[in-house]
Protein backbone atom coordinates (compact mmCIF):
# COMPACT_ATOMS: atom_id res chain seq x y z
CA UNK A 1 0.00 0.00 0.00
CA UNK A 2 1.06 3.44 -0.38
CA UNK A 3 2.46 5.89 2.30
CA UNK A 4 -1.04 7.26 2.49
CA UNK A 5 -3.26 3.83 2.76
CA UNK A 6 -0.42 3.19 5.39
CA UNK A 7 -0.63 6.20 7.20
CA UNK A 8 -4.26 5.69 7.44
CA UNK A 9 -4.16 2.45 8.73
CA UNK A 10 -2.10 3.36 11.26
CA UNK A 11 -3.64 6.32 12.27
CA UNK A 12 -0.63 8.77 11.55
CA UNK A 13 -0.40 11.48 9.20
CA UNK A 14 1.25 11.21 6.41
CA UNK A 15 4.37 13.43 6.87
CA UNK A 16 5.13 11.51 10.75
CA UNK A 17 5.35 8.12 8.70
CA UNK A 18 7.83 9.95 6.20
CA UNK A 19 9.66 11.00 9.19
CA UNK A 20 9.79 7.64 11.05
CA UNK A 21 10.67 6.56 7.96
CA UNK A 22 13.58 9.08 7.69
CA UNK A 23 14.87 8.65 10.98
CA UNK A 24 14.81 4.95 10.44
CA UNK A 25 12.27 4.14 13.00
CA UNK A 26 10.46 2.19 10.43
CA UNK A 27 11.15 1.54 6.63
CA UNK A 28 8.92 0.71 3.65
CA UNK A 29 9.76 -2.87 2.76
CA UNK A 30 9.95 -1.45 -0.76
CA UNK A 31 9.61 1.08 -3.85
CA UNK A 32 6.97 1.31 -6.47
CA UNK A 33 8.22 1.36 -10.16
CA UNK A 34 8.18 5.64 -9.30
CA UNK A 35 9.92 5.45 -6.71
CA UNK A 36 7.32 5.77 -4.20
CA UNK A 37 7.68 3.99 -0.75
CA UNK A 38 5.09 1.20 -0.69
CA UNK A 39 4.06 -0.93 2.85
CA UNK A 40 2.75 -3.90 3.85
CA UNK A 41 0.85 -4.89 7.12
CA UNK A 42 4.02 -5.66 9.02
CA UNK A 43 5.13 -1.85 8.65
CA UNK A 44 1.53 -0.90 9.30
CA UNK A 45 1.36 -3.27 12.12
CA UNK A 46 5.25 -0.90 13.19
CA UNK A 47 3.39 2.34 12.51
CA UNK A 48 0.41 1.10 15.23
CA UNK A 49 3.14 0.01 17.82
CA UNK A 50 5.19 3.38 17.70
CA UNK A 51 1.91 5.80 17.77
CA UNK A 52 0.51 3.62 20.73
CA UNK A 53 4.32 4.08 22.33
CA UNK A 54 4.19 7.41 21.68
CA UNK A 55 1.01 8.58 23.03
CA UNK A 56 2.37 6.98 25.99
CA UNK A 57 5.12 9.39 26.00
CA UNK A 58 8.09 7.18 24.99
CA UNK A 59 10.79 9.16 23.78
CA UNK A 60 11.98 8.25 19.80
CA UNK A 61 14.99 6.60 21.65
CA UNK A 62 12.57 4.69 23.89
CA UNK A 63 10.39 3.73 20.52
CA UNK A 64 13.41 2.15 18.79
CA UNK A 65 14.34 0.04 21.87
CA UNK A 66 11.01 -1.10 22.28
CA UNK A 67 10.35 -1.48 18.51
CA UNK A 68 13.71 -3.94 18.80
CA UNK A 69 12.22 -5.51 21.48
CA UNK A 70 8.77 -6.05 19.91
CA UNK A 71 10.83 -7.34 16.67
CA UNK A 72 12.62 -10.16 19.03
CA UNK A 73 10.82 -13.05 19.21
CA UNK A 74 13.98 -14.18 21.93
CA UNK A 75 13.55 -10.83 24.33
CA UNK A 76 13.53 -10.30 27.59
CA UNK A 77 10.33 -9.17 28.96
CA UNK A 78 12.06 -7.87 32.09
CA UNK A 79 13.38 -5.60 29.63
CA UNK A 80 10.69 -4.51 28.23
CA UNK A 81 9.10 -3.71 31.91
CA UNK A 82 12.13 -1.83 32.90
CA UNK A 83 11.43 0.55 30.39
CA UNK A 84 7.56 1.04 30.97
CA UNK A 85 8.41 1.09 34.55
CA UNK A 86 11.13 4.01 34.68
CA UNK A 87 8.70 5.88 32.10
CA UNK A 88 5.43 5.46 34.78
CA UNK A 89 7.41 6.65 37.27
CA UNK A 90 7.98 9.85 35.07
CA UNK A 91 4.86 10.16 34.31
CA UNK A 92 3.77 9.88 38.60
CA UNK A 93 6.15 12.35 38.88
CA UNK A 94 4.66 14.45 36.68
CA UNK A 95 1.09 13.94 38.42
CA UNK A 96 2.55 14.76 41.56
CA UNK A 97 4.10 18.26 39.93
CA UNK A 98 0.59 18.66 38.42
CA UNK A 99 -1.14 18.28 41.46
CA UNK A 100 0.98 20.46 43.69
CA UNK A 101 0.43 23.33 40.80
CA UNK A 102 -3.33 22.36 41.18
CA UNK A 103 -3.25 22.84 44.74
CA UNK A 104 -1.70 25.98 45.17
CA UNK A 105 -4.02 27.41 42.43
CA UNK A 106 -6.91 26.36 43.79
CA UNK A 107 -6.21 27.71 47.22
CA UNK A 108 -5.42 31.42 45.59
CA UNK A 109 -8.66 31.29 43.37
CA UNK A 110 -10.49 30.42 46.65
CA UNK A 111 -9.04 33.32 48.73
CA UNK A 112 -9.73 35.57 45.65
CA UNK A 113 -12.63 37.85 46.58
CA UNK A 114 -13.23 38.15 42.61
CA UNK A 115 -15.14 41.63 43.86
CA UNK A 116 -14.47 45.15 42.03
CA UNK A 117 -11.50 45.71 44.63
CA UNK A 118 -8.08 45.70 43.15
CA UNK A 119 -6.56 43.60 45.73
CA UNK A 120 -5.89 39.84 44.51
CA UNK A 121 -4.21 37.04 46.35
CA UNK A 122 -3.28 35.78 42.65
CA UNK A 123 -1.72 38.80 41.37
CA UNK A 124 0.34 39.23 44.74
CA UNK A 125 1.51 35.66 44.31
CA UNK A 126 2.63 36.22 40.85
CA UNK A 127 4.21 39.46 41.43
Amino acid sequence: MNISAASQAAGLPVKTVRYYADIGLVQAPSRSDAGYRTYDDASVRKLVFIRRSREFGFSIDECRELLSLYQDQDRNSAEVKRIASRRLEEIEQKQRELQSLHDELAHLVKTCRGDDRPDCPIIDYLG
